[in-house]
């Protein structure tokens, strides 16, 4: 098993990002892999200003309140296949439903 990196950009505030870390841990918990650190950083550029707004798109009355674009990285002991079961199990969590018309709960983009 080797290090792998799970890489999400968020515009999440905290309730949201809780919920996301929520996915990823379900995702491990239920395959022979291991979270080995998490980090969390706010968006040294404007790398991911496009998801605030899409924020204000979908929600065009409603305040982001404390929402800011974050970097999620999950750093996993895994092997490859695993890891991208684990990828493929976050990311339709994150977006249950495919590629139908809908609005994210928490506006993400994988890296």
């Amino acid at each position: 098993m080797r290090g792998r990196r799970l890489r999400l950009g968020l515009y999440a505030d905290e309730q949201g990002l809780a919920r996301v870390q929520g996915l990823v841990e379900d995702a491990v918990g239920t395959r022979n892999a291991r979270i080995v650190n998490r980090t969390v950083a706010h968006a040294a550029d404007d790398s991911l200003d496009f998801l605030a707004e899409q924020w204000t798109i979908e929600h065009p009355d409603r305040s982001p309140g404390s929402r800011q674009p974050v970097e999620l990285q999950v750093h996993l002991r895994c092997s490859l296949r695993t890891w991208r079961a684990i990828r493929k199990a976050v990311l339709a969590a994150l977006c249950p439903e495919g590629s139908a018309p809908h609005t994210c709960r928490v506006p993400w983009a994988v890296g």
